[in-house]
């Protein structure tokens, strides 16, 4: 279901469900982890949430559009794009620095260098 049967509400959260990774189904299609959507006291969709490996593989997709081929960012640009995977949970999926390491064409260690990197310069503020 991509739009919710042209429900104004269903096409507002579309970028959002989009976002997430998630997928709208219709609300009597919900299973009991979907999240439904009221409006006015209707249930407009029903959200399905992606799993969490399937989130960290959605959140790189998102970012290589958005930041281009991330083997090829320079040093800056992969320590800005670990702040953002840390900010988003990515390290708490498992082999989640594995993964994330294997898309921006990194070693491991380089990975726990940046988080490093990133929690001392918060820890100086």
């Amino acid at each position: 279901m991509t739009d919710a049967g042209g429900h104004p509400f269903a096409a507002a959260v579309q970028p959002l469900v989009d976002a997430m990774g998630a997928q709208m189904v219709a609300p009597d299609q919900a299973r009991g982890d979907d999240v439904v959507l009221s409006w006015e006291g209707e249930d407009v969709v029903a959200v399905r949430l992606p799993h969490l490996a399937d989130s960290l593989d959605h959140l790189l997709a998102d970012l290589e559009r958005r930041h281009g081929s991330l083997p090829e960012l320079g040093r800056k640009d992969k320590q800005n794009v670990v702040r953002i995977l840390e900010e988003r949970g990515a390290f708490s999926v498992r082999h989640g620095v594995e993964t994330v390491a294997s898309a921006l064409g990194v070693s491991r260690f380089t990975v726990y260098n940046y988080l490093n990197r990133e929690n001392a310069a918060r820890e100086g503020e």
